[in-house]
């Protein structure tokens, strides 16, 4: 090996580090916007009711410069709050229309206004001019003049400056990534905070935004988070694996961004800031799945019964990409509603017997062994309030439908000892359905004409946005007792043509919350507490109900 020979020539001294800036913050951030300034900080202040963080979408005005005299007077009059600017450029995913220099600008406008953080996207930053960059750092928060003032009221000491932080970030609204590349990439500029932003495709996305995290949070104050309906896991589990803080919105009208979850849902529903590398995760998987109350109930129930877990909405595209999440996360158990319920049996290693006979499952454990098991509670939900009313065996049920719902009904009752009658549209349906369950059908004409103890809507009729309310003619109805399964809305059209003529009903809540009560048993092995759980999905329809009018 050659040696070369030192000259006199000193070497340069290697380049110390930054030291970055660290701001006292709230681990949920309100992302806000408005088509004015006016609307911008009216719904600031709106924000400000839910959370002391918020980022101003300053992109989301024509002329964000208009913006800055009333950012100031907002900042002056909410003293503890925290505050981001952004003014995404268009050409980066944002709304700005400017210059990279007025773009600088504004976010220099901001800072002297009194915001503490900017969000500078990589883009412009990789576009920029490194004095550019610098002269933006060198910004004080208030600006020089009111820099002491400005310390006092953020609760900073009285010091001569307020350091600004600066935020880089990067936003990929096709797909989740390479993201290890973009982080290096910020990471070049030594930021005081990185933001990565991805786009979900599947739940498997979510995976890689949570290693980033995970890889990265002990060395950098860092925020991940993936877009879509696919990606809501990564925005409620981020800081479990390390992210500085999450975003979020003050309403479900609100939101900047696609899935972005409301204040009020991730603290009291998902209890986002509470959970830890002890927290046992469930969820419910289906396509479409953000309507489902299941998250309500089971989140409800594992707060009656103090336990450290989280139930998440989670939208698959295929039984086999549930079943990878699945392990991958890991999760200790899940419920699985349409179009799933099927397609996941040949992968389990074993079912209860409602599921195999029924060829469905509605729910999955993890058992001790690392296998997945599959068990069917619609039964359940099916059965037990019947029970709680009549004597099952003997009764003559008519089931309408002849769909999943359906096959639940007509085993379940079926093994209770009914006499169960199937009805179709198509009879050839109901006829297969009855001869593998060993029941009766009954063609649709002759109903009006067949007395029955109970009828039960197993169909989606009368379900909010289903373009047909009843699922059988007002003169057909001749039962004692009318069970409908639909759950939402409350009221169906078929319980209310019910009480017109003064016949029992039993909603399909009850049937909902009886499946759900099983569910949770299953998991915990606990008894389920069925009261809170009731009365959080009769309030969450209510207050859906309330929303829509």
């Amino acid at each position: 090996m050659t040696v070369k020979k030192q000259t006199g020539a000193k070497l340069a001294a290697p380049k110390a580090p930054r030291v970055k800036v660290r701001l006292r913050l709230d681990k949920l951030c309100l992302a806000v916007d408005g088509r004015t300034a006016a609307e911008l900080i009216q719904n600031a202040q709106t924000a400000l009711k839910e959370t002391r963080f918020i980022e101003l979408r300053l992109d989301s005005i024509s002329k964000p410069a208009e913006a800055l005299a009333p950012l100031k007077k907002f900042i002056h009059a909410n003293p503890g709050a925290s505050v981001i600017a952004t003014c995404r450029r268009k050409a980066n995913g944002g709304g700005y229309t400017g210059s990279l220099a007025s773009e600088f600008e504004v976010l220099i406008g901001a800072a002297e206004a009194g915001c503490q953080m900017v969000d500078l996207e990589l883009e412009s930053a990789e576009a920029a001019k490194a004095a550019q960059i610098d002269e933006l750092r060198k910004t004080h928060v208030g600006g020089k003049k009111n820099a002491k003032a400005a310390a006092a009221a953020n609760g900073i000491g009285i010091v001569d400056e307020i350091p600004l932080a600066l935020m880089i970030s990067y936003h990929d609204y096709q797909r989740t990534k390479q993201l290890e590349k973009v982080a290096e990439r910020i990471e070049a500029f030594e930021p005081d905070y990185v933001k990565v932003v991805s786009t979900a495709k599947s739940l498997n996305d979510n995976l890689m935004v949570l290693d980033l995290l995970s890889a990265r949070s002990a060395e950098s104050q860092i925020v991940a988070i993936a877009m879509g309906d696919e990606g809501l896991l990564s925005r409620i589990l981020g800081p479990r694996e390390g992210a500085v803080f999450t975003f979020g919105a003050s309403s479900e009208s609100k939101g900047t961004a696609p899935g972005q979850i409301t204040a009020r849902a991730m603290r009291d529903l998902y209890r986002f800031d509470q959970l830890d590398g002890a927290t046992k995760i469930y969820g419910v998987f289906g396509n479409p799945i953000l309507h489902s109350l299941s998250p309500v109930m089971q989140g409800t129930a594992f707060r009656r019964e103090g336990m450290n877990a989280v139930f998440l909405p989670l939208k698959a595209h295929s039984a086999e990409e549930l079943l990878s999440f699945f392990r991958k996360l890991p999760m200790a158990g899940a419920a699985v509603t349409m179009p799933f319920k099927l397609d996941v049996m040949p992968h389990l290693a074993n079912c209860d017997a409602f599921a195999q006979k029924t060829g469905a499952v509605n729910t999955l454990r993890m058992g001790a062994d690392g296998n997945i098991y599959g068990f069917n509670t619609d039964i359940a939900g099916i059965v037990r309030p019947l029970e709680r009313r009549m004597k099952i065996a003997g009764a003559k049920i008519a089931v309408l439908g002849a769909g999943g719902a359906a096959r639940a009904a007509v085993y379940g009752l079926v093994a209770a000892g009914a006499e169960v009658f199937v009805i179709n549209r198509t009879h050839e349906k109901a006829a297969a359905l009855a001869r593998k369950a060993k029941a009766h059908t009954l063609k649709h004409d002759k109903l009006a004409k067949e007395p029955m103890d109970v009828l039960i809507n197993a169909t989606p009729c009368g379900m909010t946005g289903s373009r047909t309310s009843l699922p059988i003619a007002k003169n057909e109805l001749n039962a004692k007792l009318v069970f409908d399964l639909v759950y939402n809305p409350l009221e169906t059209p078929l319980l209310q043509l019910a009480r017109s003529r003064g016949i029992p009903v039993i909603s399909g809540v009850e049937m909902f919350v009886q499946q759900g009560a099983q569910q949770f048993e299953i998991w915990t092995a606990r008894p389920a507490p069925e009261a809170d759980m009731l009365r959080s999905v009769l309030h969450a329809l209510e207050e859906g109900h309330e929303e829509k009018s």
